[in-house]
């Protein structure tokens, strides 16, 4: 999904070391080298505390209180803060990303009530790497009940629980549910939000990634993420590979069953067991046996395929296989089905459906990072990964 980019917060550069003395009102307007009259209140000294990259900006007054602090980007964009109470100190809420410029306006009072203001510009430097996300699922789509939010990053992410506190996740009806950092199939950094159980039909979910000016300890991000999804169809997929069967239930009430044949016993061959979650609908696809590591058993063009895993376990239409459907597990790792069964199956099924697999003849439980395999661990077990557990 494309991000969007949301106003750069500040942050002073690390060589900023700014002083701004503030004048009383007479001292400001009278001629150059004027003296405040006698008895009036000593000038407040505002100080913009010098900040490594990524840290908040922080105003703070001797001699008097803040009574306003407004910080601008070159774009316009206004950072908010907080005064602290006493009304002598104020900090930003956001951090900032690197490369930008800001001025900060503040006005102060005196004891006795005189105002003044004063003004300081600075920059950041620019970051060395910038780290950028991939999100699922799409913005503003409409997905099973398995379906995690999950963000991939392009560089490495080392410092995760900074990340994770720029992270939230808004439902409509509360759903508690928890991040998990997982490697992804890839070999890069994920972390997935996903719920204690299944998800509820009608659940909206809102993401908001407040991410610019984080350091991931492997780059910089120098802008925010926001997405959001609803829930689809209490649909669940069982697929029983001892019985050579596929059972579809919606809302607890099985509505269908398909004999299918799954992974040859023996080898590498054997499908996975646990829970997969469908990951795409990819219709008619090359697939090759040689891109899995299983030689050159196969080179054939597939109709109807689903994607299961990053690995490549498909549902998808095999009428080659058709002598043992309902009979033998006798495919590549796939879970085949007549092209009648994979075409009406595709038409109904939801990219985030569960597909709950089991059979003593596998090769293994689906991991978390082959797919979103995140529902093969206990709550307990998903929470533990959080990086602020």
């Amino acid at each position: 999904m494309l991000p969007i980019r949301t106003p750069r917060p500040a942050l002073a550069a690390v060589a900023l070391a700014v002083s701004l003395t503030a004048c009383t009102a007479q001292a400001a307007s009278g001629p150059a080298g004027a003296q405040a009259p006698a008895g009036a209140a000593d000038p407040v000294k505002v100080t913009v505390a010098k900040k490594e990259a990524g840290s908040p900006v922080t105003v703070t007054a001797s001699g008097g209180t803040l009574t306003a602090v407004k910080v601008v980007d070159a774009d316009g964009g206004t950072l908010k803060g907080r005064t602290g109470a006493g009304g002598t100190s104020w900090v930003s809420d956001r951090k900032a990303a690197p490369g930008t410029s800001y001025t900060v306006d503040v006005t102060s009072r005196t004891a006795d009530g005189k105002e003044s203001t004063a003004r300081s510009s600075f920059s950041t430097p620019e970051p060395g790497k910038v780290n950028k996300v991939t999100l699922a699922p799409g913005k503003n789509t409409t997905v099973g009940i398995a379906q995690p939010l999950s963000i991939v990053f392009d560089l490495p992410v080392t410092r995760k629980a900074d990340v994770e506190k720029q992270l939230k996740v808004t439902t409509s009806n509360g759903t508690e549910g928890s991040w998990g950092w997982v490697k992804d199939y890839s070999g890069r950094d994920r972390v997935d939000w996903r719920p204690r159980e299944y998800w509820k039909p009608g659940t909206k979910v809102i993401l908001e990634a407040d991410l610019d000016g984080t350091d991931s300890g492997g780059g910089w991000f120098v802008r925010d993420y926001r997405t959001g999804f609803t829930i689809g169809a209490a649909q669940i997929v069982k697929v029983d590979l001892d019985s050579h069967r596929l059972t579809v239930q919606r809302d607890g009430r099985t509505v269908r069953t398909i004999p299918v044949s799954g992974g040859t016993p023996g080898g590498d061959k054997r499908s996975w067991r646990g829970t997969a979650v469908l990951m795409a609908k990819e219709g008619t696809i090359n697939m090759n046996s040689e891109t899995v590591g299983l030689g050159d058993a196969y080179n054939k063009d597939v109709d109807y395929s689903m994607r299961l895993t990053w690995s490549g376990m498909y549902a998808h239409a095999a009428p080659w296989n058709a002598a043992y459907f309902g009979k033998a597990n006798h495919s590549s790792g796939c879970i085949g089905m007549s092209n009648e069964n994979a075409a009406s199956f595709y038409a109904s099924v939801n990219v985030g459906d569960p597909f709950e697999i089991k059979g003593r003849e596998t090769k293994g439980t689906v991991a978390e990072g082959n797919g979103y395999g995140a529902w093969n661990l206990s709550w307990s077990a998903w929470k533990a990964k959080s990086a602020l557990a």
